[in-house]
């Protein structure tokens, strides 16, 4: 009597769960039968529940603020870290879409009104049950220097996201990123978005100026990028007070190294993007109008020849 099994006092054909039939070839006393279909039914509705869609901690629209804990600080540098916040949950993600940020909160006890800065994440999109910020700590910064005070298990409030400019796969030919500091991190952001997906052949160019070597932000990740994608990414550093024995460009990101590094304005399907603190802004592209007002294109890039549609202002 092969796939016959004996249960209890009744003999009764195997078991077979699938297409969500149950099937019996020959039944055990009603009562028997009822228990075990119940605890079939239990087992599955387990099975289910363990899998779960990751839920989004920031929806943005009325979400409000949320808050979440500080898990861990990594010193990077003099005056950078790096601060994981741990998500609601170890299942959720944080709901961001490339290109897109937070803001934060925070209000002192002697602060009239709270401090609020955006900043963009540099850990995936996908990642689950954390969220990770590079920040520099700035003099006179109250947020960068509330962010650098704080130790685990402290709190902060967040919200969002804030979209910024939306990303689709090779939704350009090339893009080009102009950065300074801290800026780094929305650049970040897009080349991860690229480079994470094999369908998305986008060539990408960076030129990124900063105060010292030591200063320069995910540097080991733009080199790995540089060295797996050598047709596609490019990557130029300029330094203000570089050491004797630096290579790279000196000083600070000028017209001429622009015009050598970058594809020429008529270049079809071209977008540059640009983030850094407002020198950079003036000397580059022009200020931002406002958080959500591009503003005209000025500086080296209209010099350039460069286009208000070729320019976008993080």
């Amino acid at each position: 009597m092969n796939n016959l099994v004996k249960y209890g006092g009744g003999t009764f054909g195997a078991l077979f769960v699938g297409f969500g039939i149950v099937r019996y070839f020959a039944s055990p006393p009603p009562e028997e039968r009822q228990r075990k279909m119940h605890e079939i039914r239990e087992a599955m509705k387990e099975g289910s529940d363990s899998i779960k869609p990751a839920q989004k901690t920031f929806k943005g629209g009325e979400q409000g603020w949320v808050d979440l804990k500080l898990e861990n600080v990594e010193e990077i540098n003099h005056n950078t870290k790096k601060f994981r916040f741990a998500l609601p949950d170890k299942d959720d993600v944080s709901g961001l879409e490339i290109a897109s940020a937070l803001l934060t909160k925070y209000k002192s006890p002697e602060m009239e009104k709270p401090v609020i800065r955006p900043y963009t994440p540099t850990s995936d999109e996908d990642a689950k049950g954390h969220i990770d910020f590079v920040i520099k700590r700035y003099p006179d910064g109250p947020m960068s220097e509330h962010l650098h005070s704080m130790e685990p298990p402290q709190r902060l409030e967040f919200k969002g996201p804030i979209p910024k400019y939306p990303w689709s796969p090779n939704k350009h030919d090339h893009i080009c990123l102009i950065a300074g500091g801290t800026g780094i991190t929305p650049m970040y952001q897009l080349c991860r978005a690229i480079f994470n997906n094999p369908s998305d052949k986008t060539k990408v160019t960076l030129v990124f100026g900063n105060v010292s070597e030591e200063d320069i932000l995910l540097k080991n990740e733009f080199e790995d990028l540089e060295n797996t994608y050598p047709q596609r990414f490019r990557a130029f550093y300029v330094l203000d007070k570089p050491a004797e024995k630096w290579m790279g460009g000196k000083g600070h990101i000028a017209a001429d190294l622009l015009k050598t590094v970058l594809p020429e304005p008529k270049t079809e399907n071209l977008k540059i993007f640009v983030c850094g603190p407002p020198g950079l802004y003036k000397a580059i592209s022009g200020m931002k109008k406002s958080p959500k007002e591009q503003g005209e294109l000025s500086g080296i890039l209209k010099e350039l020849g460069y286009t208000q549609d070729q320019v976008y202002k993080f």
